[in-house]
């Protein structure tokens, strides 16, 4: 049976480029993505403003994860569930790179801090990641000023 999964982290401070999520997907449970919230709390004054990049991207077995973050919170939907079988880190400050494996970019894309990034694809575009690939939530450049940073992607484990 499957189960819905969130993983979070909470008021992190981002100065840099960072690998704002890696969710490894665990032994014979696949996951399906529904959803990538990202936000921040610092800068809401119209000098503040500023677009920042975000790549969603796939990391396939064989690539070098990244470092340097946090261990994110990861949730269950429902009580009962059983636990999850990912890996997941946040924040981190080396980024993951493609090693032997690759890291193929499904989602390009840019947003205003002031605004926040929610991307939740209808059913037909959700990624399947397979056991033993990695989604990354990625801003590849660094922001103008440090940023307090959220963020939540909700994984259905299979």
């Amino acid at each position: 049976m499957s189960r819905i999964c969130y993983v979070t982290f909470d008021n992190q401070s981002v100065s840099a480029a960072v690998d704002l999520f890696e969710i490894v997907a665990g032994t014979g449970k696949p996951l399906i993505v529904h959803r990538v919230t990202i936000s921040q709390s610092s800068d809401y004054g119209d000098s503040q403003a500023e677009g920042v990049r975000i790549l969603i991207r796939r990391a396939t077995s064989g690539y070098t994860s990244g470092s340097g973050g946090v261990t994110p919170t990861v949730g269950k939907a429902a009580t009962n569930d059983a636990s999850h079988g990912m890996t997941v880190e946040a924040c981190n400050t080396t980024a993951a790179v493609a090693g032997t494996g690759s890291l193929t970019t499904l989602v390009s894309d840019a947003f205003n801090v002031q605004a926040g990034f929610d991307w939740f694809p209808t059913p037909e575009m959700r990624p399947l990641f397979l056991p033993g690939e990695a989604l990354i939530v990625n801003l590849p450049a660094a922001p103008s000023d440090a940023l307090s940073m959220s963020g939540t992607v909700v994984v259905e484990e299979l």
